[in-house]
């Protein structure tokens, strides 16, 4: 059985799956943001397999988070360096760091931490923010049709009662 693909689905998490495909993808954008460069790196790293490894960097080069550099040592050697769409998921990839660091690991016992490298200090908690900069929790935020809306999905949150969410 494939993986199912969301290009019909009018949802902007949908159309973000479908570009990162499954968890290998977001664990070789990690990798990157460590500064895992070289395919034998990526392989060891995650104990992942090379044709698995193969088919999610080409994918990677693909959508344009990666860049495959040919750095030309011995014959055609290439290193995986992220773009600027691939250096943007660090939000991504931080804001599950948090999560799992509060809900599976808990406080204390964090793997490893993302910190400022001018204080030394870790960064803050990824929260929702309104336009003062201050934290906003689920009760003050709505979800509504944004201008890319489909019909369907104009339809579905047109409403605004318990019944349509």
């Amino acid at each position: 059985m494939g993986r199912k693909r969301f290009a019909d689905m009018n949802c902007s998490v949908a159309q973000s799956l479908d570009v990162l495909g499954d968890w290998w993808t977001l664990l070789i954008v990690r990798e990157a943001l460590f500064g895992t460069r070289t395919f034998s790196r990526f392989e060891r790293n995650l104990g992942i397999s090379k044709n698995i490894l193969a088919l999610r960097l080409e994918n990677l080069v693909d959508q344009e988070i990666l860049r495959r550099v040919d750095v030309g040592q011995h014959g055609t050697r290439f290193h995986y360096e992220l773009t600027a769409k691939g250096a943007d998921l660090i939000t991504v990839i931080e804001s599950l760091r948090q999560w799992s660091d509060r809900w599976v690991y808990g406080e204390g016992k964090e793997p490893v931490r993302i910190v400022d490298t001018r204080t030394g200090n870790p960064i803050p908690p990824l929260a929702i923010r309104d336009e003062a900069g201050e934290p906003m929790s689920m009760r003050n935020v709505a979800i509504e049709p944004g201008p890319g809306a489909a019909p369907a999905t104009r339809r579905r949150f047109g409403k605004r009662d318990a019944t349509t969410t």
